[in-house]
This record gives C-alpha cells, structure tokens and sequence, in this order.
C-alpha cells in the first residue's frame, strides 16, 4: 500500500479519522514524514508498549499468524485511554514536574517512541498520559552521523559547597561543559566568573571542569553521581565565557533524592527510534561518546600506609556496572594475562588494524588492570576503561545493567584484534578436506588460523573444535576445524520429562490410546519414537509416524529424527499413527472432520464450518485414487469408532469397511511399487458406488480445511504425497460413530492442579558437555549440499579438537523468545580440582599429559533478569586463596563455598604436564610494587 504524505492526508479529510483505517494511514504518513526530515532538536514521545501493541492490533498493524504460537491475540476492540503511568516514578504523576522514569525500562519491551506529531494524534484520538518527551540528539563521530534519543539525560547531585545543600539536576550527556556552567548559574543565582564545577565523584575533588567545549560523556561524569559548585575565592574573571545554547534538554532541575540508585536495575538509553512503522532511525541500544585519552577517572582511597597484599582491588560501581566488574575481576587474575600486562606490553600493541580499536582497548585494559595490582587492598573507579569501553562497544554504554559474558566475549575479541601480532594478514584461500586424515586437516585449517590471528589472547584463551555436518538425503559428510574462545554450554532444567502422545491406528484395528512416556530432555525425536515403539508393543511391520495437532488440524510433522525435543512445548498436542514400514513410497491419506449444518449445500457458508476432532491418517497405493478407493480406505480406518447399533443394518458401511487397506498385507517391491497382497480398496467398478448409499460424505480438501472439491469418480490427481479429504459430520454420522475419542486430545504434559512444583535436578558440567556435543539438527536452509545442490536441513555434530591453557565455560542460564525470557537457577555440580576433558578432546599432543584443568575463577549471576546483580570469585595463585569480589568489597571466602546454582562463567587453567600455563611461578611482587599508575 502506497503511504500518502501527511500533509496531503490532512488536505483530504477535514475531521479526525474515525475509522482504524484511517488511524493507521495517517500515523503512518506521519512517521514516515518524521522520519525523512528528521533533524537536531526534534521531539519523540514514550508510549508504553503494552498500549501501543493494543493500538497496532486495533488498526492491523499486528495480526495473529497461525503458526506463531506466541503471537498476542488479535484485539479488535478500540484501545481505551494511553496509559503511560507504568514508565514513571509514582510520586512524579501528579504535579508540574516532568514526570520522573523508572530506571528499568526498556525500548521495545515496555515503551516505544513515536515522533511528536503521532503523538499529537493519538493524544486527540485517545487522551490518557502522562506525555513524556526526550529529544533528538544528532551524534556524529568524523564521517558518521546519526540520530540518537537520550531517554535517560544524567541525573547528578549538585552540592553547593557554601552550605552543603544537596539538590537534583537531569542534563543531557551530550550537553557541553559549557551549558552546564550556564544553567548551574541561572539556577543557583551566581555569575559564571564567579563559581568553578567539580568533578565531584564519590564525595573527593576528581578535577576541574574546565574544559567548556568537552561534553559531559568526554569528561566520564557518570549517572547519579556527585558535582560539586565552589566559589572563587579571589573573585577574578575565568577568562572568555562562551554563551550558551538555548537547549531544552540540558538542565531540569529535580526535588531532592528520594531514593539511592539500585545496583541491580538501571536506565537503558534509547538511542534509536523504533515507531513499529518502519523507521530507519539508529537502532543501537546505547550512546557511543567520545572520551579523551587520560588516565584520571581513578579515585583510590588509601590511608597512606604501605599495603603488602596486591590483587586484592575492588572495583567502584559506576552505576549498574556490576556485569563488567565481575568480568574484569575474573579477567585481571587470569595468570598468564596478569605477567603479561605486568611487563611491557606496548611493543605488542597493533594500531594498524583495521578490526582491531588502535590499541586504546588494551591500554586501558593495561593500565586498569596494574592499577588494580598495585594499590593493595583500596578499591578503584573504573571510569575512564568504562569510557573507553562506551566508545568502542555503545551497546555496553549507559548504566543499564547488560550481559558480563557477552562483555567478556567482546573484551577477549577486541584485546586479541589490539594485541594481534600480525599487522598485515594475508589472505587465505579455504580449502575442502578433500579426504584427508584429520589430524593432517586440523593442524592445516589452525596454521592458516594463526598466520592472520596471533595474541597472547589466540595463544592461552583459543582451541578448536571440529564441526561435521551430514546431508540427510545423500549423506554427505562436510568437515570443518574451527577456532573458539569459550564454551557454550546449554544448561537443562531438569535431565528428563515425561511427554504424553496419542497413538492411533493407520488401518482401523484398535481405537486411540494415550501413552505417558520419559525421556530425556535433551533428546531427539528418535528417543521419542523408540520409547514409544517400546510402550506400543509394536510389530516388526510397523512403525510409528509423529505429528503435531494444532487448530483441529495436522500442524507438522516431525520426521527428522535428530530434531531436539526442546521444540516440544508442554501445551502442545502429539499424536503418533501406526503405519507399515515403508510407508512414505504410499500416498498419505489425511482425513480432517468437519461439524455439517443446514446451510451445507450453500458453498458461500463452507468456510464457516469449523475444524472438529482429530485427524486420521491411513495409506493406499498410489495408483488407488479412485472414489470407491478412498471411501474404503476413510470407512475401514473409522471402524474402531463404529457404535454398537451401526453395525448391523447399514449395508453400504459394511461393504466398504470390509474392504479396507490391510497392513499385514503390504509388501514393498524393490522399485517402490507395491504388491497388492490383501490390500484391496475396491470390491467392483468405480461405477458402482451410488452416493445415496454412501455413510458419509467426503470431499478433497487444503491442509486448513478450507477448500472444498468433489471427489472424482475414476482417479483424483494430487501433488505430493499426500491427499486430504475431509469428512462432514452430521447427526447421522455422530448416531453412527463415536467421536469423543478423537475429540479432546491430551497435551503433552499438564501437571495437577495440587501437585506441588517439582524441584529442579541438579546437573554436573559433565552433562552439559554431552549436550553440548549431542548431534542436533540445522534450520532447514542452513546448509548448502555439494551432493545434492540444494539446501538441505543437515545434522551437526561438535567435537573438542584442540583444548587451550584457559578453558572458559559459559552456562547457558538465560532463554528469550519473542514475548518471554527466562531464567533458569538450576545448581551445576562443576570440579574445582582436576576436571579431565581427556574424553571430549579428539587431539592429543604426543607426549602429553591428560587435559586436567583447575577452577581459578567464577562469575556469578544472582536474582532475575530483571534486577539481578553479578559478582565474582577469583583465588590468587602466590597463596592459593579464594576471594569474592563483589564490586568495592572484596572478602574472603572458602573454597566449599565456590560451588552455587549462581555460577554462570567458568575459568579453568590447565595444569600439570609441559603444555601447561606457568601456575606454579608466583607473581613477581617486586615488579607490582615498582609499577606507576601508567604504563
């Protein structure tokens, strides 16, 4: 649909849409306008999500799609009054004041932004509020400009140092020194010549804020913390003043704190615009500022006595920058990169490449991590890594809690990509196994790896694993060797479930019948199917086709055997149909039921009638597609469904159901074809059926039911190999059969409405390895065959070829889909000492000693996802003790307390053997002791 100009739109129509049509037209041509001329300065309003979804559902903008099981329901009902009360700080509601937002929030999830003139409209359409506006900033970095919304401005404590009075201030962190200066001034009645600003972090005299073109983000000033106003004690002037901006955003003032910042929740920074309408604004989920190349932003505090204990730093938190202590603290007492760091790195620093961040990632790195060795036991403000880490990562920007191990991911990829050793990389051709041995093909595909990547990074945190994927229609075998930096882990709640399947009968000889069985939940449909064959009792002949019912209809069917039973949800229907082996060379006759009414020979009220029962599914040779052929072959699989009283006097039901498809009687020839052997469909011609005797009335039919043809007499063509007919279903055919058996299928699993919740099992790494390493299928097009020349939906299955010095573990604890994100707490047995990985390891070097590892660090996650908090356990070598670090506060703590269902980032050092990391060499404390607070 061609979207109109907005201005066009409001020439045509002279009062307000009153139709959802409308509505959305409009909204439309105003966001698409917003979005083309969008400019500094311009405004975008927050809408709840919840309400905005009830919107886009009302105008049609969301509809339910039938194969998204997770899809809100279709609203069709006029949304009420904008409610916008969930995003803001209850006690801000009422009143003047801007409303206060609640530091949790997130774009997409619980608000969207809209521009100003859309907001405008649903204002008039709807009313409701509270309206919350936030401007648009553009943020260019040399070349590149973009478009950025700063939902969550800074809010910072001035404290006027002439009395010690306390108040809140918001501005933008885009705002200029400058501007801060001039409206400090305007609030608090003073000249700019007069007063000098504060860096005021933690309540100590950082610097001066003097620099008056730096931005707020250049100078590191961190949400909710400390500035501090002085006056000058000589009274002279400060020099040129530079007039301030008129801008909006830069200073609120605000009511005192009424509560202290959460560590575990925090502001996200909106930095896109996401309308739902196709905006193209950036959609990154944090600024990107730019910072100066200092090393202030440390703030120790230190009683002026000499410390002998080193690597016992604990880091300030910044505001909800938990998630990147906890990985820095496990990173900074990892043996080899502490001796590394501690000597002289720089001749190692790469700031030629072009992936890599021109060395500045690992000189903060360096430097945070030596000051973190040399100041003893006082704790450090990170501050100025943290504004190197915003500059490069803006996804890790901002104060919104994130993810500690993807932060860890990308620390451990940007320190490679600045320390790489190759300044120039060449260029490498891939090449096939061509049927090579492994150990020939691997040490290849790892010496090509290192002649482009070659670190202190590549040389203690990477291995390789082998990756072998398997067509399943020609059974071509593709082999890889791939590089890794850690592993992850999937993490089952419980090891196994019990999944309930009705099974029905293919040639109507037994009626349904449910079977609860256990599996393991990490299986495959192939455990599933074995379990069930077992149950069934079934015979030599048979075997078992797996499906799933959604909709009164069959919604797949899952006939790839290495497909993980994870896709099985607890809510969804499963049927399994005994059929005789061999079966997919037949034609698959579905049968779908629908209820008959009065208007059944008016075709317009078709569509109507709704789907009921389940289906069935029988098959019939391939030439047999007659009508006499399907209704035997409908009539016989019906016949366990046969009341009592409709066996007798019906004729034509008997003479049908008596000649049905026989599954003993199927034999499969060589070429596909099939012996007629007591499978006859037919007792006489076509002819012969006279549809005033036929039971029952049939008609060929789409996988929805929908469609509606005659069957022909003679042959009835179909592509594919499968034929749907579906069955109507009057009183003569409820009087006749009994479908309560097909009628209220049971789900997979459904737990009492008394019984207790289960307590989660515990499981060891040992069987996340296994997970880990299982045979498990790809998306259907995920793999290109050579054999075949199509895609195809291949198997792959992981090896562990080569195993580096540090072994990283990541547990997978953390599940999202698109309307639900999960958790899971359960507790993982894990070694501290000796973990051997000699059974998961392909590759040995001769001479080695058995891959034995030892825990020397963990980083842990407490709580949900919405307001969890991290922290870390690392233990120092030199005195094989274990620490917590927890943010500024680091405490000592025993090894039997390592092991926690919080454990959720594994670091193992290899020990033992001549391929081991240098453990066992102290650190040299004189070299800590010697070092500067720069490199």
């Amino acid at each position: 649909m061609t979207i109109p100009s907005a201005e066009g739109f409001l020439q045509a129509s002279s009062c307000l849409p009153c139709t959802a049509e409308e509505e959305r037209e409009l909204v439309a041509a105003l966001a698409k306008e917003a979005e083309e001329n969008v400019k500094d300065g311009d405004l975008r309003y927050l809408v709840s999500q919840s309400w905005w979804l009830e919107w886009q559902q009302y105008v049609g903008l969301v509809r339910h799609e039938e194969n998204d099981t997770e899809q809100l329901p279709q609203a069709m009902n006029r949304p009420g009054e904008i409610d916008n009360s969930k995003l803001v700080s209850a006690e801000t509601i009422v009143g003047s004041e801007e409303p206060e937002l609640q530091r949790t929030l997130r774009e997409g999830q619980d608000y969207t932004l809209v521009p100003q003139e859309v907001w405008r409209r649903l204002y008039e359409w709807y009313k409701g509020g509270p309206a919350i506006s936030r401007k648009v900033i553009l943020d260019s970095h040399g070349a590149h400009k973009s478009y950025i919304v700063d939902v969550y401005p800074l809010c910072l404590k001035l404290i006027d140092g002439r009395d010690n009075s306390e108040r809140n201030i918001r501005i933008s962190r885009k705002a200029k020194i400058h501007e801060l200066y001039s409206m400090v001034c305007s609030l608090m009645s003073v000249e700019q010549s007069e007063i000098v600003i504060w860096d005021y972090y933690q309540k100590s005299k950082s610097k001066k804020l003097s620099n008056l073109n730096e931005t707020l983000d250049e100078a590191s000033i961190t949400m909710d913390q400390e500035i501090l106003l002085e006056m000058k004690l000589d009274g002279c002037s400060t020099g040129s003043s530079t007039r301030s901006t008129n801008n909006e955003l830069a200073l609120i003032p605000l009511g005192p704190s009424t509560s202290s910042f959460s560590i575990a929740g925090g502001p996200t920074y909106s930095n896109g615009f996401s309308s739902g309408i196709g905006s193209s604004f950036s959609q990154d989920n944090s600024f990107s500022p730019l910072l100066r190349d200092s090393t202030d932003g440390y703030n120790s505090f230190s009683n002026g006595t000499k410390d002998d204990t080193h690597g016992l730093s604990g880091l300030h938190n910044l505001g909800n920058t938990c998630f990147m202590n906890s990985a820095i603290q496990s990173l900074v007492h990892t043996p080899p990169l502490v001796e590394y760091f501690l000597e002289d790195y720089s001749r190692e620093i790469n700031t030629e490449n072009p992936l890599g961040l021109q060395g500045e990632l690992a000189i903060a790195f360096g430097e945070l991590l030596r000051k973190l060795w040399s100041s003893g036991r006082t704790s450090v403000a990170p501050r100025a890594f943290k504004s190197k880490l915003s500059r490069f990562a803006p996804q890790f920007s901002g104060y919104n809690q994130h993810d500690s191990q993807e932060l860890l991911a990308f620390l451990l990829d940007g320190l490679h990509e600045d320390l790489n050793r190759v300044k120039k990389k060449p260029y490498i051709e891939a090449k096939d196994a061509d049927g090579r041995p492994d150990d020939e093909f691997a040490e290849e595909c790892w010496n090509y790896h290192k002649a482009r990547n070659d670190s202190i990074i590549v040389d203690k945190f990477q291995g390789q694993y082998k990756s072998t994927l398997v067509c399943p229609v020609c059974n071509k075998i593709s082999v890889t060797f791939d590089p890794f930096m850690y592993l992850s882990l999937p993490l089952p709640s419980k090891v196994t479930r019990m999944i309930t399947v009705t099974v029905f009968s293919g040639v109507g000889d037994a009626l349904p019948m449910p079977f609860t069985v256990t599996v393991q939940k990490n299986g495959n449909c192939r455990d599933l199917i074995k379990v069930l064959t077992d149950v069934c009792c079934l015979k030599s002949s048979e075997t078992l086709l797996l499906a799933e019912v959604y909709d009164r209809r069959i919604y797949r069917y899952l006939t790839n055997p290495v497909e993980g039973l994870y896709t099985i949800k607890d809510e969804d229907i499963l049927v399994a149909y005994r059929l005789p082996v061999g079966h997919e060379k037949l034609l698959r006759l579905e049968i779908l039921h629908r209820r008959a009414d009065r208007f059944a020979a008016d075709p317009q009220f078709n569509i109507n009638r709704k789907l009921i029962g389940c289906p069935l599914i029988t098959c019939i040779p391939n030439d047999s597609t007659g009508k006499s052929d399907i209704y035997a072959a409908v009539s016989a699989v019906l016949v366990p469904f046969l009341r009592a009283k409709a066996h007798g006097p019906d004729v034509s039901a008997v003479k049908l159901n008596g000649n049905g498809p026989s599954l003993d009687g199927i034999v499969l020839t060589d070429n596909g074809t099939t012996s007629e052997e007591g499978l006859s469909t037919s007792s006489g011609d076509d002819n012969a059926v006279d549809d005033e005797l036929l039971p029952f009335q049939l008609s060929l039919t789409d996988e929805k039911g929908i469609v509606r043809n005659p069957i022909n007499t003679d042959s009835n063509h179909v592509l594919g190999l499968v034929m749907r007919v579906s069955m109507d279903w009057s009183d003569r055919e409820r009087e006749m059969y009994n479908m309560d058996y097909m009628d209220e299928l049971p789900e997979v699993f459904k737990p009492g409405f008394f019984s207790k919740k289960t307590r989660q099992e515990a499981v060891n790494l040992f069987s996340c390895l296994d997970a880990f390493l299982k045979e498990e299928p790809l998306g259907p097009d995920d793999m290109y065959c050579p054999g075949c020349k199509e895609h195809r939906q291949a198997s792959k299955k992981l090896d562990l070829w080569r195993l580096p010095e540090i072994l990283v573990v990541h547990l997978k604890r953390f599940s999202y889909s698109r309307y639900m994100k999960n958790k899971l707490d359960t507790f993982v047995n894990f070694p501290i000492h000796d973990l051997n990985m000699s059974k998961y390891v392909k590759q040995t070097p001769k001479g080695a000693q058995q891959p034995m590892y030892e825990l020397y660090a963990v980083i842990n996650h407490y709580g949900g996802l919405g307001g969890g908090h991290y922290s870390a356990y690392a233990k120092l070598v030199e005195e094989d003790n274990w620490y917590h670090f927890d943010d500024s506060h680091v405490s000592s703590v025993n090894e039997d307390e390592i092991r926690t269902s919080a454990a959720y980032v594994l670091f193992y050092r290899r020990v033992g053997g001549s391929n081991t990391v240098a453990d066992d060499v102290p650190i040299d404390i004189e070299m800590v002791d010697s070092l500067e607070t720069a490199p």
